[in-house]
């Protein structure tokens, strides 16, 4: 052997070793990833997080986007232990349609089989068939619906910003309108409303839809059209006569007989916004959000508010539930469902704090215990599918969901 080929010989064992060492080193990083991915729903901060919706570029929740090999969503984030009985491990968030414009008012059709939410400022309500995936326009106009739900016969309730009603759609295609005023007073704009097993239908009644986007501006003079300068008739069919908001941010209830009975009043509960009620409907959980359009009340600080519901219909012990505030970040609540545990699912808005929006999940005495991460602000929430383990998420321009360990309480 040449002295030549002596020095090329050694630099190709040194090469071989460098080899070698670089890819036990990558084998043991992978592996420790990997593990870390197995455990529990990742937390906010870890020495090995995969990609989630914080990244730089942010991860693609869509069907063409890669996916998610880690056992646990990493945006699926257990804070508390518990969470993981109820986090549904080796499954992913999915966007299952985008495109919308302000997306609000998730509910399940057990019977049809098919998940129903608004698109408030496109005056459309969308239907996602769980057949086959398909999305298509299931009425329009909606007159700005917000806020759905089935009733115990499976009748399909909408909370209408337009018209400032609530509107209930009966099996023989006919719709009767349940609210559309208190004592003499329009009503401001329904948001969200809730069935009761006595036949009740409990809704909120902010001003949201006081404004172009969502419905429509009081007329001139209104508090959301004190200068008189906007014109609520342009984009309205003829013959329409523009309202004028005329009462506090109250929460109602509909009594089977027909009569609208006030249930919680603005000083107790401002701009309230998702309800629902505890699997045993013995609690009613309020979330509390900002003032609306021309809102002079005292205006909702972001907070989820509880009562206990008494036989006679009254309620009680008014509690604040939580602030809502997640590491310093204020999740602001929306819409909110209950699972058949008691723990309570919240839309969260989080406004420009990434990896904060999407849905907190709480037990039943306020203690948070994991979130669910979105790449946009989440509206609503809602328990679907054939075992209603599925959680469908309305998110400002899409529409997502993931499934659950657990199984959502009541209709709708």
């Amino acid at each position: 052997m040449t002295r030549q080929e002596a020095r090329d010989h050694e630099q190709r064992d040194q090469h071989a070793a460098l080899s070698r060492r670089t890819l036990v080193r990558g084998l043991t990083l992978g592996a420790a990833a990997t593990a870390i991915g197995a455990g529990p729903a990742l937390a906010q901060t870890g020495p090995a997080a995969p990609p989630t919706t914080i990244t730089s570029p942010p991860r693609d929740f869509g069907p063409g986007g890669a996916p998610t090999t880690y056992f646990w969503d990493p945006d699926i984030i257990a804070v508390d232990p518990s969470f993981n009985d109820l986090a549904q491990p080796n499954t992913a968030i999915k966007r299952l349609y985008t495109g919308l414009l302000w997306a609000e008012g998730p509910a399940w059709s057990a019977q049809g089989r098919y998940l129903l939410w608004s698109d408030i400022p496109n005056n459309r309500q969308m239907r996602w068939s769980e057949d086959d995936g398909r999305v298509s326009v299931f009425r329009s106009p909606s007159n700005n619906s917000n806020g759905n739900s089935f009733d115990f016969q499976g009748r399909q309730l909408s909370c209408e910003h337009l018209t400032r009603r609530v509107t209930r759609y009966e099996h023989d295609g006919t719709a009767t309108v349940l609210a559309d005023s208190y004592q003499g007073k329009k009503l401001n704009s329904p948001n969200d409303i809730a069935a009761h097993p006595d036949g009740s239908y409990w809704f909120t009644d902010p001003p949201y839809g006081g404004q172009l986007y969502e419905g429509e501006p009081d007329v001139a003079g209104g508090p959301s059209n004190a200068g008189g300068k906007l014109n609520p008739r342009i984009g309205q069919p003829a013959g329409f006569v523009p309202g004028k908001r005329e009462l506090p941010t109250n929460c109602y209830r509909i009594d089977p007989s027909g009569r609208i009975d006030l249930v919680v009043t603005e000083d107790q509960v401002p701009d309230p916004n998702g309800l629902c009620f505890s699997p045993d409907y013995k609690k009613l959980y309020i979330a509390s959000t900002g003032k609306g359009p021309g809102d002079t009340g005292p205006g909702g600080k972001g907070e989820i508010f509880v009562f206990d519901v008494g036989s006679d219909n009254k309620l009680s012990n008014l509690k604040k539930f939580s602030d809502c505030v997640i590491d310093g970040v204020k999740c602001g609540p929306d819409g909110l469902r209950c699972d058949v545990n008691g723990n309570l699912w919240a839309s969260s808005n989080a406004g420009r704090s990434v990896g904060y929006s999407g849905v907190t999940v709480w037990s039943p005495e306020g203690k948070l215990l994991g979130r669910i991460r979105l790449p946009e602000v989440c509206g609503n929430v809602c328990f679907g599918g054939p075992k209603r383990n599925r959680l469908f998420m309305a998110a400002s321009q899409s529409l997502y969901a993931v499934y659950t360990a657990t199984q959502g309480a009541g209709p709708g």
